[in-house]
């Protein structure tokens, strides 16, 4: 089968799936429904998942019962976007590659790390991951659900995929606090950091070698910030200084995220904490 035939065959597959929808607005009872719903069934398959492999306590082929839960879960995330990325390709884009929809944004990163959970040895690495999930991964994912403009398609299965998307990483980050594989003290949230501004120099030289036309964690340097109200800091301040404050102010709720989780996934808590 030559290429242009297996092409046409993805793109007739692909059109089957279109399914068009007038984007719901914001805070619609769709938009609440859908989330409100969706966060607590998450919220209860993540606490009971957690307590199953709390009391399995062993590893099957050496990968242990929470580790496999967030390798699922990355499998989960790939696939999904996979196809989100050949949809946008062959249908929205029609063939032109959009660098605006590259995946590699804060809300992407779950999805690395969970692929590659399974291969952190146990300990520090793991628990760091972990904590980073917990931490960042809920704020991620609160926030997309919380002003969900940027998960609005006109087509169903893109709308879909954006709000499960956001509401499997908020499953992942209760699963994180809940299974114990993530720290609860201060300083196992600022372990994270690392990892946190490793993925932000990743995503600099994404948008640095695009030139500008992606905006990877919107922190591309050719531009002011896109979010709402770090906008305005931008355009004030400047670009790198508003990119600064942007990024302090993601390492400020992604630790309200980490303190929060501590209240509501009911891990043992710790002693002490070391500040």
């Amino acid at each position: 089968m030559v290429q242009s035939e297996k092409q046409n065959i993805l793109q007739f597959l692909l059109q089957k799936t279109a399914w068009p929808m007038t984007p719901p607005a914001p805070w619609s009872a769709f938009h609440i429904v859908f989330s409100v719903s969706g966060l607590a069934f998450a919220g209860a398959l993540a606490l009971f998942l957690a307590r199953r492999c709390q009391k399995a306590g062993c590893a099957k082929n050496g990968i242990p019962c929470a580790c496999k839960v967030l390798w699922i879960c990355g499998i989960l995330l790939a696939a999904s976007e996979i196809y989100k990325q050949l949809f946008i390709l062959q249908v929205v884009s029609r063939g032109v590659y959009d660098w605006w929809y590259f995946p590699f944004q804060l809300c992407s990163t779950p999805m690395y790390l969970c692929l590659v959970f399974p291969l952190f040895p146990s300990g520090a690495p793991q628990k760091n991951a972990a904590g980073y999930l917990k931490a960042f991964a809920f704020l991620g994912g609160i926030m997309a659900l919380a002003e969900p403009s940027g998960l609005m398609y006109p087509y169903w299965t893109l709308t879909l995929h954006g709000l499960l998307w956001h509401i499997l990483l908020v499953f992942i980050a209760f699963f994180c606090a809940a299974s114990g594989l993530a720290g609860r003290s201060t300083r196992d949230f600022f372990h994270t950091l690392p990892l946190f501004f490793l993925f932000c120099l990743i995503a600099t030289a994404i948008n640095i070698f695009t030139g500008g036309k992606a905006d990877m964690f919107y922190i591309s340097p050719y531009y002011p910030i896109t979010q709402v109200v770090f906008h305005q800091i931008s355009l004030a301040l400047g670009i790198l200084p508003g990119i600064g404050i942007y990024l302090a102010a993601i390492c400020a709720g992604a630790f309200l995220c980490h303190r929060l989780l501590n209240l509501l996934s009911f891990a043992p808590a710790v002693k002490k904490e070391t500040l």
